[in-house]
């Protein structure tokens, strides 16, 4: 982006005639991104800068975020958060000018790239919103004293027109947000109580939170006896699914007890440094809102965002619309589940469920441990969320039925083959070996391309292999990780 010839030094009657079609084409700009290129460059015609910064405010945390900046006519970083009480034009609602600073870009702006290092000059006025300040607008020279009153005063102007078409773009936005929220949230409502399985449910919640609200990361915590459980984890930095650790005092008391959200502004300064955040974030900020079957409040859907002071009142409310959702799907995951669990077997695919896995494995590890040759295969359906996505839950269905069958075509008696959960299954190879499994998965892989369903459709398979060792494994968990993660490393090969 290249940034228009400065006119400050023109006439001050040219400049405001630069001014006059000023408020027309801010509207005319069609988002936020292209609104805050355009005030950058309608300001630098009026004004000489070598910096740029347009910053909004939200009086209610009290927190100011730079939108846009640029420096020498390029686009530098924004995101960068502050304290509105830390700048004078926010705290005060009048211009602000300085003269003659070398120092006033490493004062409130660090680093190099940002828009007022190695300013000498800086003129800052106020956007105002019906008397209220709703952010900042800033420009910055190179030069001392390179600002005067008649400049203060067509920045002013500028800010005024600004504030205006700002104001009218959050409206547009939050409309359009708004109608995208409910037709998601029907769409969300709809998928989930299409499901019946509980972990399926749990994990659609987390990613519905990360897609609504663009976060890096949500996820399902149950509680039992005081502690959490961590149930399913999506997004950036995921938390280990099967961690558990004691609820903090506070957490415990507005979740499980009050039933109302626990919101976290700032990891890195939060009190309890035990909470599982403490251990797995070093900064951020965090929402847990509560999850209810029933009068029973069963857990908590969790957000996370690398942002300190990320979550707005808006977003908490979306949670808790989100949480309701997944209280009457989960209503009617938790029934189903406890039915199935008295069985031992997969109700769509007919082999067997993970209970009937973990407890063959526990038999097949203690076996392993007295000198027995143990391996496991570890099976994932790449890209089976698009499959589901885009041919419907029935046809995904047939897919998963389709693959059940080869497994069992390729079964062994002595062998057990599971449905892991989701579209992971897993096959425990009794006395086999890593080099034994290969053949084995060479049979799978041919049976896949053989399928007319699942060549019709290109579906392929992921697969990692495990061996139980004694000197470094403990237990059933260590070998399912081992073969998860050469999953992964072949995942990673293959693209």
């Amino acid at each position: 982006m290249k940034t228009p010839e400065p006119t400050g030094t023109a006439p001050l009657e040219e400049r405001y005639r630069a001014l006059l079609g000023l408020g027309r084409t801010f509207l005319g700009s069609s988002t936020s991104r292209d609104l805050y290129q355009t005030i950058y460059v309608e300001t630098a015609k009026v004004i000489e800068l070598s910096g740029f910064m347009l910053s909004l405010y939200d009086d209610q945390s009290e927190v100011a975020t730079v939108v846009f900046s640029a420096k020498e006519g390029k686009e530098s970083k924004s995101g960068l958060t502050y304290a509105g009480s830390d700048s004078e034009v926010l705290r005060t609602g009048e211009p602000t000018a300085i003269e003659n600073q070398t120092d006033m870009g490493a004062l409130l702006f660090p680093g190099d790239g940002a828009p007022g290092a190695g300013a000498r000059s800086t003129l800052s006025v106020p956007l105002l919103w019906r008397n209220h300040v709703t952010g900042a607008l800033a420009v910055f020279s190179s030069h001392p004293d390179a600002y005067v009153a008649a400049d203060s005063e067509v920045l002013g102007r500028v800010a005024d027109l600004a504030a205006v078409a700002l104001e009218n773009m959050r409206h547009v936005e939050e409309l359009q947000r708004r109608s995208f929220e409910a037709e998601k949230l029907e769409e969300i409502g709809r998928v989930l109580v299409s499901s019946l399985d509980f972990e399926e449910v749990l994990e659609r919640v987390s990613y519905a939170t990360m897609e609504l609200l663009h976060l890096d990361g949500a996820g399902v915590w149950t509680h039992e006896d005081g502690c959490g459980t961590v149930r399913t984890s999506v997004g950036e930095i995921p938390f280990p699914v099967g961690t558990t650790w004691t609820l903090s005092d506070a957490v415990a008391e507005a979740v499980l007890v009050n039933g109302e959200p626990f919101r976290i502004e700032d990891v890195g300064s939060h009190d309890n440094r035990e909470d599982l955040l403490g251990i797995c974030f070093q900064t951020g900020s965090a929402v847990s809102t509560p999850i209810k079957v029933g009068d029973r409040v069963v857990g908590a859907l969790a957000a996370r965002s690398k942002q300190v002071r990320r979550f707005t009142d808006t977003d908490v409310r979306m949670l808790g619309r989100l949480a309701a959702q997944a209280s009457a799907a989960l209503d009617n995951a938790e029934l189903h589940a406890s039915i199935q669990a008295l069985s031992l077997t997969d109700a769509l695919t007919g082999l067997s469920n993970r209970r009937h896995l973990q407890l063959h494995l526990e038999r097949e590890v203690a076996a392993a441990r007295r000198g027995r040759k143990l391996a496991l295969v570890l099976f994932d359906l790449d890209s089976f969320k698009h499959y589901n996505d885009t041919l419907g839950h029935v046809v995904g269905d047939q897919i998963l039925k389709a693959f059940g069958g080869i497994l069992t075509q390729e079964n062994r008696a002595m062998n057990l083959v599971a449905r892991y959960g989701g579209d992971e299954f897993v096959s425990v190879l009794s006395e086999g070996d890593a080099q034994g499994a290969q053949g084995y998965l060479a049979r799978i892989h041919k049976g896949v391309k053989g399928d007319p369903l699942l060549a019709s459709h290109g579906v392929t398979v992921s697969s990692g292999v495990a061996e139980f060792e004694a000197a470094e494994m403990v237990g059933v968990e260590e070998l399912i990780q081992a073969a998860d993660r050469n999953m992964y490393k072949n995942k990673a090969a293959k693209r």
